[in-house]
């Protein structure tokens, strides 16, 4: 599993936005930047991070609309929290997730070796009427101390 991502930075993003016939607007930079600090990220908190640390003007709703769309392009990944808001995820590389149900924050669990058996063990499964496309595993839980900050990966 590679744990790289294709839009680490601006000038790959141009790129991507570039490949998909997309202006690099000012909008859409910081959006990406914006991403690229938080890793994963509402349009809320996007748009704050935005008006926190940047000159560009958005609201709410186009910051959501550039995600949805980038999302949709398999630039970013996206999943609806318990908390039932949208996340996005810059990290596309396969990968676990940990949602903090108190905090409402997601964090990257970088752990092959679980990803490689529960794939290898659904691909002996078959589900009538379904066909897998892809595993997505999301672990649910609270923070076991004071609250932790940050979205550092935890490596299992």
């Amino acid at each position: 599993m590679t744990s790289t991502n294709k839009n680490s930075n601006i000038e790959q993003f141009r790129s991507v936005l570039k490949a998909h016939s997309l202006k690099a607007t000012p909008q859409r930079l910081a959006v990406h930047e914006a991403m690229l600090k938080l890793g994963h990220a509402s349009a809320d908190m996007v748009t704050e991070e935005i008006r926190k640390h940047g000159d560009t003007k958005v609201t709410v709703a186009s910051v959501y609309n550039i995600l949805a769309n980038l999302a949709l392009l398999g630039i970013y990944h996206h999943r609806m929290s318990s908390n039932n808001k949208m996340y996005f995820d810059v990290n596309t590389f396969k990968h676990i997730h940990i949602y903090d149900s108190e905090n409402h924050r997601y964090k990257d669990v970088l752990d092959n070796d679980l990803l490689e058996m529960v794939e290898k063990h659904l691909s002996k499964r078959r589900f009538r009427g379904f066909r897998i496309d892809h595993v997505d595993i999301q672990l649910i839980g609270r923070p076991s101390t004071k609250k932790q900050k940050g979205t550092t990966p935890v490596t299992v």
